[in-house]
């Protein structure tokens, strides 16, 4: 028995950051035993965990939960605390864990430093620095620190961190997070420096829709302090004031959009030691922000991960590319030798364009960076930007490939699920997937992060919450998200932006708040990380969060008449759908927008029910669940015909219905084949944007279409996913057709190659294909409900996925033309129930653990299982292919030989001579039989002939 990954509030020993809901959780591994006899938690002062020392000790806990247990401690300010676990197992093994650490800032005790300004003209980048003696020997350090812009520091020459880009983005005027660090092993007895430089960053670079600039101010600023106590106990505190000293720095600009200059004549030597002659240098004064409450950091930090070596391209113009193979978010750093005053500049890109550097899709984002060179040998890197690219045009120096390295950054979270298909190509679009997510998730979840936007749009953050969560742990990323969320909507009565952090200038105007499906990130996004992670720490500090979203939407429903529905407003809706009749309009999709809003007011409704009733507030569930009834009827009432018809005719509107569950029992059936004849009529292809998208795939699976579901998945042609997989990208587009067939951008205004919406399917692969699935009762995969889905388009799939509660392992593979052989692993103290579908009790053969219950229910076998290994290989009563019928496409039909002669029986005149003009053919070609202008639709059979090519193309196998 071992027992892993500890963890306080979802970090790794964390250093000050805000753990007031402390929250403690573990994992444990290698152990025969299936359930926790008991857990011993015990917290300390000190790593020998002396009794004098101990500050909570749980005892032998027989409810003690390794997904979020809640130990109640007083924590005192700058401190350190150990804790370790020992878990016994019902088998009477036993396990210890490793020590693991949490300490706590500053808490309420209030600053001894001052924000701090360079005494030199707006605009300036800086140079900040603090000489002084230390005597004695040094016991421990911390630095506290924050900026007004984005801040590094150095101690005695060296970057006291792995991060990049602090304090980070959050709603500055609200609160304002400050960083943690121990610095204990750069400081030594005796004399000493620390330094900091400044850039602008989202506190005043040029930012946001319109670019704006000093939006939270105009002045760079550091507010610093350390810590450090000695070994005989005493403390010294060097803390920013007016003593600091400040000089212009080699950075001549910098912005998140437009990227960074920088003039390395103007490098000061030594700078951050102490051995730096400042004399010359200008003061510092304090400064006054316009800035919220300091409070201990939320946001995972920054750093970076992946590293990329290029390939050289020379192109036609004469250009010097450097190709990286990936597209990411993050910079490019390289080795440069050149004379004094000599300038190189790296332009950087997503995509070619005839074999030619391209970022006309940037917009008026610059994306670049500048150097100059004081003549001698450097390794040169940006630090306060970052830019989204695959290709870099260099330009002022010969180049050697190997002098440049990419390197992807990104916020740190753990990776903790990992998806495999026999597919190639499927494996290709779930990678291009999680990179989207990674080049997005640099402190908040943007849309993009490339052009001149890269901001929090909330509609994004929700639509990917769950594949995100299949990747990563996002429990402590959503947490800060929520945060901002929380301060914006204080601002403007309970409703929620539609981009978080909102931009101050943008804010001001008042407009961009209160649109469904976006601003319904405030129910989602707490609902699916609850759901993930257990963590009813963090479900009960978003409830508010959820009640408020939730009042605002009945606010706007009563004051237009409360019909419980929602008419009015403006609603983003299917953006970018490819169902809109007005072909001018690229934006807005087909569905209307208040069919959108009212089914996401119920669906709202719905989530915060479930947390009430998860969070023990009973009057609130019976409220919400009344209220749920009532939207459901009024719904119906207005979009759904008595015998079930919707009356809004997209492949969304059916969507939304079915998995929302808005519709009565008796109409899910006739919904759900309306849905699937949409399909057909679009030749198996989706027109959804990005509210269908999400769920499309989802809905499929619930209904029992998975042959379309796989369709979806595997169609080639756009728009489908596998178009940008055989495109060659290496990320999600934001459009279906971002490039074109013939490799030109389909359109420049608002065409991002890096968007991860659409990569949400990943979550159905996850769910339905692999089978993994959270449930209400035990989130955080104490309990898991598995149900693969396998069909013959893949011959195989698995996840392994690191739960807070364990790692589960599913996975499926075709041994013959008759046989599925099923894997799976459940984790200590976990329970899954697994459905077999399609299957009967006297074709399964169970290897390994025995199943606590089996049984045969509606042609699906189903086990209740327990923390083990099992296999399973069972004779399905089908053979998971897809065949032909009457509703087929032309394209399908003529891709398989037998389904040609088929048709050929019926109607070869007829085939032969259309198949003579292309156009028409064309035309034709996605359009189901039944409905094909080519067979007019089939009139010239007659009904039983009609019927037999029916019941012949049924026993046709489809081309795979």
């Amino acid at each position: 028995m071992k027992i892993v990954r500890l963890r306080a509030n979802h970090f790794e020993n964390p250093i000050g950051y805000d753990i007031s809901d402390l929250n403690l959780s573990w994992v444990v591994e290698d152990t025969k035993a299936k359930k926790q006899e008991s857990a011993q938690i015990i917290i300390s002062k000190s790593d020998k965990f002396q009794p004098e020392n101990i500050v909570f000790d749980s005892g032998n806990c027989k409810d003690a939960d390794s997904r979020s247990f809640r130990p109640d401690i007083k924590m005192e300010p700058y401190t350190c605390y150990y804790w370790k676990v020992k878990v016994t197992g019902d088998n009477g093994e036993v396990a210890e864990s490793e020590i693991a650490t949490f300490e706590t800032g500053k808490l309420n005790d209030p600053w001894k430093g001052i924000w701090v300004t360079p005494d030199l003209d707006n605009g300036i980048h800086p140079y900040l620095r603090k000489s002084f003696l230390i005597d004695g020997e040094i016991k421990s350090a911390r630095v506290y620190a924050s900026a007004a812009g984005i801040y590094e520091i150095e101690i005695n020459g060296e970057k006291i961190s792995d991060e990049y880009l602090l304090p980070g983005y959050s709603v500055y005027d609200c609160w304002m997070q400050y960083q943690s660090f121990d610095v204990t092993r750069y400081l030594k007895s005796g004399k000493n420096a620390i330094g900091a430089m400044l850039g602008k960053g989202w506190f005043s670079g040029r930012f946001g829709l319109g670019g704006f600039e000093n939006t939270y101010g105009d002045r760079m600023a550091l507010i610093c302090e350390l810590v450090i106590t000695k070994e005989d106990g005493t403390k010294v505190v060097i803390a920013s004031d007016e003593t600091w000293k400040s000089h212009k720095g080699p950075v001549i600009e910098s912005s998140i959009y437009d990227g960074e200059y920088y003039n390395a004549n103007l490098e000061i030597a030594d700078w951050s030691k102490d051995n730096c002659n400042d004399d010359s240098w200008l003061g510092v004064k304090p400064v006054e922000l316009k800035i919220g409450p300091m409070s201990e950091r939320l946001s995972p930090p920054i750093v970076k991960h992946e590293t990329f070596r290029p390939k050289k391209l020379i192109t036609s113009k004469g250009e010097i590319v450097l190709d990286f193979g990936q597209n990411m978010a993050g910079w490019v750093e390289f080795d440069v030798n050149i004379p004094q005053d000599e300038r190189v500049i790296i332009q950087y890109g997503e995509l070619l364009q005839n074999g030619c550097f391209y970022r006309d899709n940037l917009r008026s984002a610059k994306a670049e960076y500048k150097y100059i060179s004081k003549g001698k040998k450097a390794h040169v890197r940006p630090h306060f930007t970052y830019y989204g690219f695959r290709f870099v045009k260099v330009e002022g120096m010969d180049v050697n490939p190997d002098d440049f390295t990419a390197y992807a950054i990104y916020s740190h979270m753990d990776e903790i699920g990992e998806i495999k298909t026999s597919d190639e190509r499927v494996n290709r679009l779930i990678l291009n997937a999680k990179w989207g997510q990674k080049s997005n998730f640099v402190d908040v979840p943007t849309d993009c992060p490339q052009r001149d936007e890269r901001m929090g749009w909330t509609g994004d953050a929700q639509f990917f919450s769950g594949t995100a969560s299949f990747f990563t742990n996002t429990a402590a990323f959503y947490n800060k998200y929520m945060r901002d969320l929380r301060e914006e909507q204080k601002l403007i009565d309970g409703s929620v932006p539609v981009i978080i952090p909102r931009v101050r200038n943008q804010r001001e105007v008042g407009t961009g708040h209160g649109s469904s499906a976006w601003s319904d990130v405030a129910t989602i996004v707490p609902w699916t990380t609850y759901l993930f992670f257990g963590d009813k720490a963090m479900l009960e500090k978003h409830y508010e969060i959820m009640k408020d979203w939730v009042g605002y939407i009945i606010r706007q429903d009563e004051a237009d008449g409360g019909k419980r529905l929602w008419q009015t407003g403006n609603h983003i809706a299917d953006w970018l759908a490819l169902d809109n009749p007005d072909k001018t309009d690229i934006f807005n999709g087909g569905t209307d927008q208040y069919y959108v809003a009212t089914a996401y007011y119920y669906y709202s409704v719905r989530l915060i029910g479930d947390a009430a009733e998860s969070l023990g507030k009973k009057e609130d569930a019976v409220y919400y669940r009344k209220l749920q009834q009532e939207i459901k009827e009024a719904f119906c009432k207005e979009y759904v015909t008595p015998n079930g018809k919707i009356s809004v005719d997209t492949q969304t509107a059916h969507v939304l219905a079915l998995f929302m569950d808005l519709l009565p029992e008796t109409h899910r059936t006739r919904v759900a084949e309306a849905l699937k004849m949409k399909l057909v009529n679009k030749g198996s292809h989706l027109d959804t944007g990005f509210v269908g998208t999400p769920y499309i795939s989802r809905v499929l699976s619930n209904v029992g279409a998975n042959d379309f579901a796989y369709k979806l998945l595997f169609n080639e042609d756009f728009p489908s996913w596998l178009y940008s997989v055989n495109m060659g990208a290496t990320t999600i587009w934001e459009r279906w057709n971002s490039v074109n067939e013939d490799g030109s951008v389909s359109s420049t205004g608002m065409n991002s190659m890096n968007h991860y919406a659409y990569g949400s399917v990943v979550e159905w692969i996850a769910r339905d294909i692999c089978g993994l699935n959270p449930v209400i009762d035990e989130p955080g995969f104490k309990k898991a409900f598995i149900k693969p889905q396998p069909f013959r388009y893949m011959n195989n799939a698995s996840i392994t996925y690191k739960s807070v509660s364990g790692t589960y392992k599913n996975g499926w593979q075709f041994v013959d033309e008759n046989k599925i052989k099923y894997n799976f692993e459940i984790p200590f103290n976990c329970v899954a129930e697994i459905v077999l579908p399609d299957v009967k009790l006297g074709d399964v053969i169970i290897n390994g653990e025995r199943p606590l219950m089996i049984e045969e229910k509606d042609n699906n076998v189903v086990m209740k299982v327990e923390a083990g290994k099992i296999e399973v290989i069972c004779k399905p009563s089908c053979d998971y292919y897809p065949y032909l019928n009457i509703n087929s496409s032309l394209k399908d039909v003529l891709a398989c030989e037998e389904g040609i002669a088929i048709l050929r029986k019926y109607i070869g005149a007829q085939l032969d001579s259309f198949r003579e003009i292309p156009e028409l053919l064309d035309l034709s070609f996605n359009k189901p039989l039944t409905a094909n202008p080519i067979f007019g639709p089939l009139s010239i059979l007659k009904q039983d002939q009609i019927d037999s090519l029916a019941e012949e193309l049924s026993k046709c196998r489809a081309k795979i």
